[in-house]
Order: C-alpha cells, then structure tokens, then sequence
C-alpha cells in the first residue's frame, strides 16, 4: 500500500500566505516577496509530506487565491473587462478574484460560489464569445519542475475538464456544446505538456462526477476522457473524486484508460459497494478515500 494526499493545506502552519497577501494587497510588499514567501511554503510542504511517507506528493495545489480561477487561468479564460487594465500577470488574477479599484480602472471580483458542500467558496469562471481556450499559463508545469529540482517527484493536480465545463458561466451566447472541442484540445496539451517534462502522474480532479447525472452529463464525460486520455503516453493519469459516490457513472469511468481511480470511501455511501457489485478493474490503481479532509481533527 502506498499514500497518496488530494491536496495539502497552503496557507502555512502560522498563516504566513495570508498575512502576506494581505501585505500585498496594501502595499507593503512587493511582488517579489509575496512570491518568495509562497516558494518557501510550497517548498515546506512537499518536505513535509515527503518525510511522513507520502508517495504521491501533489504539486499545483498551491494558490495564491483559488484552483479553480488558476485552472481558468491556465487555459486562457479571462474576461476582456480585466484584461484591459493592463495590470500584471498576477494583479490581473487578484482583480478577477477580489475586484480592483486603481488608476487602471473599477472592476468587481468574479462571482463565487459554494464549493459543493464545503464551506469553502471558489471563483465562478466567466466564458466569453470571444475567448479562446487554450493551453497559455504555466503555473502547472513550473511547480512541478520546481519541485523536482528539489528532487521530489510530484503529481500534478489540475481541476478536470468536466468540472470546469460544469461550472463555468457563459456570459455570451456560446453554450457548452459550443467549447466541447476547445477544451479537449486544451487538455490534451496539458497531457502532453507533462509527458514531455518527465511527470509520471498527473490527477485530474472531478468532483462534480458526484452529483445526480444525466445521460448527457456522462456521454460529455465519455467524449471529453476518451480524447484526453488518447494522448498519455507514460504519463499515468488519477481521475480523483471526493465528496460522495460516484454510482451514476462508476462503470463508464472504469471502462476509460484511467491508471488510477479516487473513490470517496467517507462520504462516498456507495463506493464500497460500487466495488463489490461490479468489481474493480485489475489495469487500474485504486486511490481509497479513507480520510475526511473536511474534519478538522487529527487523524492518526
């Protein structure tokens, strides 16, 4: 048996990222330190896991504000009233999360909305007609390198294509059917992005697989996998789900070229179940849940 952690914790043990972002966000620090302080945290953390055990160490788990704006990000999806700012990379990510007021103009923050069940809350991607998904950031893959310069060999997280096409809003006229394409494509070149760095697993996290599905909810699933999963390689590929069970669509994800598979064991009231009744396939990892990351006490 091996560990595996869906995500470590980013804020630091004494707060340290938000007491720097704050000073940031007033001024006080520049750019630079905000940066340092976040390389020092994730630098901390991948030795800390690594020391305790831990196998499949996550990387791109860290943010600055939100995974699934950096996921946004990462594929180009950010609405042309921020983009006309003119700001910094980075001050063009805090103004679609907390809103900017400034000499380069008045925006409000993009929408948030309740993580599921959690009481977290993430920032609502906003799609326009005239944005073009594609593969354009690189925080994914510099984290990793950064990690395995340290020597540590990470697993890259990224919030998987389902999910984020679930999730998204369409402030046009385009609708889902409209980006199916451009989405595949963009994943498909994160896969190979990977692939051509030397990463050994990736985990694509789809937390919406959860939720009560449609037929058309699991053939867009379908359409969307058996693309992206045709461009592997020797790149393993997790499909992570959490929050519950995934009985709408267990047999479709077993019967895709996923290497691993995550299954809620805590939350997931059917995943035990979903095993017994139709087995587990033998070509694939499976990833037990067996941890409730939303408790706050120590688990031994």
């Amino acid at each position: 048996m091996k560990l595996s952690v869906v995500g470590y914790p980013r804020i630091g043990t004494l707060r340290e990222l938000k007491f720097a972002s704050e000073a940031y966000f007033k001024h006080t620090i520049e750019q630079t330190e905000l940066k340092q302080t976040a390389n020092r945290l994730r630098k901390k953390h991948w030795k800390t896991q690594l020391e305790h055990g831990i196998e499949f160490i996550p990387s791109n788990d860290f943010s600055f504000y939100d995974t699934t704006l950096d996921t946004a990000v990462l594929l180009n999806i950010i609405p042309s009233r921020y983009r006309k700012l003119g700001l910094s990379p980075l001050d063009t990510y805090f103004a679609m999360a907390r809103g900017y007021q400034g000499k380069h103009g008045d925006v409000k923050a993009l929408a948030m909305k309740k993580w599921f069940h959690t009481n977290y809350h993430y920032i609502v991607p906003e799609l326009e007609d005239d944005t073009e998904i594609c593969l354009c950031g690189t925080k994914a893959f510099d984290e990793y390198l950064e990690a395995k310069e340290l020597g540590i060999e990470t697993k890259p997280v990224i919030l998987g294509a389902f999910t984020l096409l679930k999730l998204l809003k369409f402030s046009g006229s385009k609708t889902q059917e409209d980006v199916i394409d451009d989405f595949v494509v963009a994943y498909m070149d994160i896969v190979t992005k990977f692939h051509s760095i030397g990463a050994q697993w990736i985990q694509f996290d789809e937390p919406y697989l959860v939720r009560d599905l449609s037929k058309e909810d699991i053939a867009l699933f379908h359409q969307l996998y058996s693309k992206i999963l045709s461009v592997k390689h020797s790149v393993h590929v997790l499909l992570q789900t959490y929050f519950g069970d995934i009985r709408d669509c267990y047999q479709e994800v077993c019967s895709l070229p996923f290497d691993g598979v995550g299954l809620d064991l805590v939350e997931g009231v059917k995943s035990l179940e979903l095993i017994q009744t139709y087995g587990f396939p033998a070509d694939k990892i499976l990833f037990a849940g067996v941890i409730n990351g939303k408790n706050i006490w120590r688990n031994a």
